[in-house]
């Protein structure tokens, strides 16, 4: 038995308040290490002499990563429990036992109360993690304003422009989404994530000027406010791109520092290491903290009270002004801890099911406790897809521990909800990654729309659009046919479609799964009550058999499956 790889902490990430009164727990172990864990637990003011409440729960292997198992078992206590004391009895495969709590390990079963692991049921169920019912399952659907539509004269060579630069002025305009919003509506996405809509002095506008007014080559406020009111009408929810790391160098508290100096009012609204004011050249940095210390992006300082107020009085502005249904959170890694508490309990306190997105290309633990942010922009997912399929430098298996160690290392509420994505305004489209394979990125694709998560397509995607890095990953989209790839919108609509129809693809129990590096397979069978599924990605360009599958449905084309799968396929059988 590997002792030192058992992990578990009584905290709520592991042990979580799922309802009121209902509790996950979650213990990890050695890989393959274990042949049964088992859940202790007994009401901690009430003696076994009185009442027996003592009771014992299977926990069962749900994910596993390339060192680690992840065990779970989600039990219910009576209504009214105050206290509970827990611990775990583990079984390894030679059959030898020991008992785990209160972070010691013991020969024998555990009765003393104080030597087992500590739950005080209320205090979880006043800190339950709550995230929004909509989230979970939802499709996302990232815009870049600028380069997305517009209601303006652009010609087709301007449009089509490639590669494209920073300046590129393609007039897009929150009318243009307007006016396209049968797209969204045909595509079955269900979220709208805008890029920033408030005026700034860029086309990528995270050099924001005034956050409390839409960027005029965008349109009016108004404008914004019609475009969330007919998202509303179609069921479609709209999350804007909060950028209150940095501001412009051209927002007023930045532009009064610039002025007054030291005397200025707002001096403690940024990091100024002197005066005067040194915006940075080539060779020296600027003598304030910046984003990526470019100096036309001043860091706020968030931790001084007046500076939080005012960023905490923009984000439920929008909520109520709008109606808005979230907030995506540019760098949000590098925002305190203190200010992101304040901001999710005010903005929930307008709109209680605001989803809270933060950007943070890490896995941001220290942020998805419940009281910050509800999810991330998944990039270890991006990672994953890159390596596996665009790079074919990882195996089936390496594949799936870097799944099971997500779904292993985040929050239970979290998991449901992670932003997967396989690229976005930051990186290159997935096409360009592969070398304009097609079927790598629909490979992609299909990972991204049928793993458990919310998945957050980047617009054109759908259309095999392609770009390099940043700014070419920010092209016109396609609007004219001749520039699309009809297969590849054919596959998306289709995976979209499959995802909502057969929801025990991305949340229903797996009940088995294999991996075969040799021919780059990953096969998983899942249930759930409205069905059985098998689901199969192929990571390599070669065609191989499954037979176990042969006659079957397939859901993707509604075909009879053959056994065969094709190069970089996807496969989603009916059981």
């Amino acid at each position: 038995m590997i002792i030192s790889a058992i992990k578990h902490i009584a905290n709520k990430h592991f042990c979580t308040a799922i309802e009121d009164y209902k509790f996950l727990f979650r213990i990890h172990t050695g890989k393959n290490d274990m042949d049964s864990v088992v859940l202790h637990m007994q009401d901690k003011n009430l003696p076994v002499e009185m009442i027996d409440t003592r009771m014992s729960y299977n926990m069962e292997k749900v994910s596993a990563d390339r060192y680690s198992d992840c065990y779970e078992v989600c039990v219910g206590v009576r209504p009214g429990t105050r206290c509970i004391r827990y611990f775990f009895e583990l079984t390894d495969m030679s059959g030898s036992k020991i008992y785990f709590g209160n972070e010691e390990f013991f020969d024998d079963i555990i009765t003393d109360i104080d030597r087992m692991f500590n739950c005080t049921c209320q205090f979880r169920n006043e800190e339950r993690f709550d995230v929004p019912k909509w989230a979970a399952g939802s499709v996302a659907y990232q815009i870049f304003p600028a380069r997305y539509a517009t209601t303006k004269y652009v010609s087709e060579k301007e449009w089509y422009k490639a590669p494209i630069t920073n300046n590129t002025d393609l007039k897009g305009d929150i009318w243009g989404i307007i006016n396209t919003l049968d797209h969204i509506v045909e595509l079955g996405v269900d979220v709208i994530y805008l890029t920033p809509v408030f005026m700034a002095g860029s086309t990528h506008k995270y050099d924001t000027i005034d956050y409390y007014r839409v960027d005029p080559a965008f349109g009016t406020n108004d404008d914004l406010k019609e475009l969330v009111r007919r998202c509303h009408e179609l069921g479609k929810k709209v999350i804007l791109d909060g950028v209150f790391n940095h501001t412009s160098t051209h927002f007023f508290a930045f532009e009064d520092v610039m002025r007054n100096g030291a005397s200025s009012r707002y001096r403690n609204w940024y990091y100024i290491e002197d005066f005067p004011i040194f915006t940075g050249s080539m060779k020296r940095p600027p003598n304030y903290l910046s984003f990526s210390y470019f100096g036309g992006m001043p860091k706020l300082n968030l931790t001084n009270p007046e500076t939080a107020e005012y960023f905490i009085d923009v984000g439920k502005y929008w909520i109520q002004e709008c109606d808005i249904d979230g907030w995506r959170l540019d760098v949000g890694d590098e925002i305190s801890h203190d200010f992101m508490k304040k901001f999710r309990k005010a903005v929930k306190e307008i709109k209680s099911d605001v989803l809270i997105v933060g950007e943070d290309w890490q896995y941001g633990n220290d942020y998805l406790d419940g009281d910050e942010w509800d999810t991330i922009m998944n990039y270890s997912f991006f990672r994953m897809v890159k390596d596996f399929i665009a790079e074919e430098k990882i195996t089936a298996e390496d594949a799936m521990n870097m799944i099971g160690h997500s779904k292993g290392f985040f929050h239970a509420k979290v998991f449901p909800v992670l932003w997967n994505l396989i690229d976005s305004h930051d990186t290159p489209r997935f096409l360009n990654l592969c070398g304009e394979n097609r079927e790598k990125q629909k490979l992609a694709a299909a990972m991204m729309l049928l793993l458990p998560g919310m998945p957050m397509i980047y617009y054109g995607d759908e259309y095999g659009m392609t770009g390099a890095k940043d700014p070419d990953c920010r092209r016109g989209m396609v609007w004219d046919k001749k520039y699309r790839d009809a297969d590849t919108y054919e596959w998306y609509r289709n995976l979209i479609r499959v995802r909502k129809e057969c929801p025990a693809i991305i949340k229903g129990k797996i009940t088995s799964y294999l991996t075969d590096n040799e021919n780059g397979l990953i096969v998983y069978e899942c249930e759930d009550s409205d069905g059985r599924y098998a689901v199969i990605f192929h990571g390599k360009n070669c065609i191989v058999s499954l037979d176990k599958y042969r006659g079957k449905t397939e859901l993707l084309n509604n075909t009879e499956f053959t056994g065969s799968i094709d190069g970089f396929g996807t496969v989603v059988i009916k059981l």
